[in-house]
């Protein structure tokens, strides 16, 4: 089974820049998008072959979350079950049968840090709280933008991101509490070289000089160590100033 997610940055505006062929060329099974800024009546697009289920932010044309499938969920379940928190269509968590599959865009910390502590104290509780729950049920996968690179090896430049949004001894002990309930990073469970980013700066070349941050992650219960097959980057594909993440489950 391949599960792919991606930071599209924007739906609408994907679907002009290879997004369709992208997919048609993976042809993965479920597709989970972050940061879609857009509501389902606004996508006028037919995904083919897919049942699509949308979250938008109330905000317009701010974060929200898709998720595209093959196999039709068991159940979805919109949000985390917390109004104050749910507002912006961060999470979107769908019954795959033998798993949970979450779709999460974590928010980010913003410039001078200034919801760092709504982030910290208030959403990572909340949302590691949703994963033990769903984790009493059966195993959890979740995928999307964490909006932190975990360890000095996930960005290029540590030293100067230092205390910078995505980069805050804070944000990355908030990531540590999510694996300590009993997850694994499933990138680094099968690599762990450096030069793997996920999100690139459109300024000064970034991109193009592979000056990146590793912060898009597909992440599993440590049950399901056994049935993981590979997890992949694909850094090649543009669009967005993220590029789309995978997992292949047995």
């Amino acid at each position: 089974m391949k599960l792919i997610s991606w930071n599209v940055n924007g739906i609408r505006s994907i679907l002009g820049k290879g997004f369709l062929e992208y997919l048609e060329a993976e042809k993965p099974d479920v597709i989970c998008l972050q940061e879609v800024k857009a509501r389902a009546e606004q996508v006028p697009q037919d995904f083919e072959g897919y049942e699509v289920f949308w979250n938008a932010a109330i905000k317009p044309g701010y974060s929200g979350t898709a998720i595209l499938t093959r196999k039709k969920p068991a159940s979805i379940v919109y949000g985390i079950a917390r109004e104050e928190h749910d507002k912006e269509g961060r999470v979107i968590s769908a019954d795959m049968g033998d798993f949970f599959l979450v779709n999460v865009y974590t928010p980010n910390s913003q410039r001078e840090l200034t919801r760092l502590d709504y982030r910290t104290r208030e959403w990572t509780p909340a949302f590691i709280n949703h994963l033990n729950e769903l984790e009493k049920i059966k195993p959890v996968i979740f995928c999307g933008d964490m909006n932190v690179a975990h360890q000095e090896i996930d960005l290029a430049r540590p030293k100067e991101n230092t205390r910078k949004a995505g980069f805050t001894t804070e944000e990355r002990e908030g990531f540590d509490q999510i694996l300590d309930t009993g997850f694994i990073d499933t990138f680094r469970h099968f690599n762990s070289g450096a030069g793997h980013y996920t999100w690139w700066s459109y300024q000064n070349g970034a991109r193009d000089r592979n000056i990146g941050w590793r912060i898009d992650y597909f992440c599993a219960s440590a049950k399901l160590k056994p049935a993981l097959k590979s997890a992949f980057i694909h850094d090649h594909v543009r669009g967005s100033d993220h590029c789309p993440v995978g997992l292949i489950i047995n």
